[in-house]
């Protein structure tokens, strides 16, 4: 009964295969197209990435020594000026009394930011005259969390971009770097210091900072689009032959849109970075060298 069975079954297969068409019989197997990348070695960073407030290294405000009304500005914003320098003159005269013109001066050299008076205001010791900074260098304040902290030393590279400026990018060193943690925050207070050359950036001004953690000079890379699931079970899909192979990869730095390969595929690789989600260990695919 059972060989009854079995002869039954095999006639039935042949019998539905010789009922399909010819060119059914035939066909070859799709091919799932993808697009490819080589991997390739690249330099890589890994970076901490904040934003932070653009302010002169020093900065000053004024202050005039006696009460009065203003009746001379000798700088406007935007003036230089030196230590000592008079900013503007005050008329202190009181009924019975005359004074010479007192001078309100710089306590710093720099330019004058802004001058907050106008000619025939009235003035004391607690009213703010002008705001003078020194912009040769400029520096950025910036709170690091405790777990990143011990990554973090003097003379650091940090590179900043700013919004009036998007194409070029300013390098800064960490300066300052606190020996305690802010303990509401758990965050280390950091300082970085960036040369200013022409005063192009100014105090008060947006920055998004990058901190380089580590480089590596010539890593294998693929772009983060290839890698699929996550460490410690990260995988992408290579093509050999016109077939797809799955490979585990060990994953190392990431900046922007590439991944550091430290094992599982090799130099000059064609990783998979588009329509590996249709994929499987050794179907047949179409491939688009990118």
């Amino acid at each position: 009964m059972r060989c009854l069975y079995f002869i039954i079954l095999i006639l039935s297969v042949f019998f539905n295969y010789g009922c399909q068409p010819k060119d059914a019989r035939h066909k070859p197997l799709e091919k799932i197209p993808v697009k490819v990348m080589k991997v390739q070695p690249r330099d890589l960073c890994n970076m901490l990435n904040y934003a932070g407030d653009v302010k002169a290294q020093d900065e000053a405000m004024i202050y005039p020594k006696v009460s009065g009304k203003i009746i001379e500005k000798v700088r406007d914003d935007g003036s230089p000026v030196k230590k000592g320098e008079v900013i503007c003159y005050i008329d202190r005269d009181e009924v019975g009394l005359k004074f010479e013109k007192a001078p309100v001066e710089s306590t710093l050299t720099g330019v004058v930011g802004r001058v907050f008076v106008d000619i025939g205001e009235n003035v004391n010791s607690q009213t703010p005259v002008a705001f003078v900074v020194s912009a040769e260098k400029v520096k950025i304040n910036l709170d690091i969390p405790e777990k990143y902290a011990p990554g973090i030393s003097l003379s650091q590279e940090a590179k900043i971009r700013v919004d009036a400026w998007p194409q070029e990018e300013f390098k800064g060193a960490i300066t300052k770097v606190s020996p305690v943690m802010d303990l509401s925050t758990r965050s280390a207070p950091i300082e970085i210091t960036v040369d200013n050359p022409g005063g192009r950036l100014r105090s008060g001004m947006f920055a998004r900072v990058d901190i380089v953690l580590e480089e590596k000079k010539g890593a294998l890379a693929i772009m983060q689009e290839a890698v699929m699931g996550r460490e410690p079970d990260a995988y992408v899909f290579i093509v050999e032959e016109n077939k797809a192979r799955l490979k585990k990869v060990s994953l190392g730095i990431r900046q922007g849109p590439y991944y550091e390969i430290i094992s599982g595929i090799q130099n000059g690789d064609l990783v998979v970075i588009m329509g590996q989600q249709k994929l499987y260990e050794g179907a047949l695919v179409e491939a688009e060298v990118l």
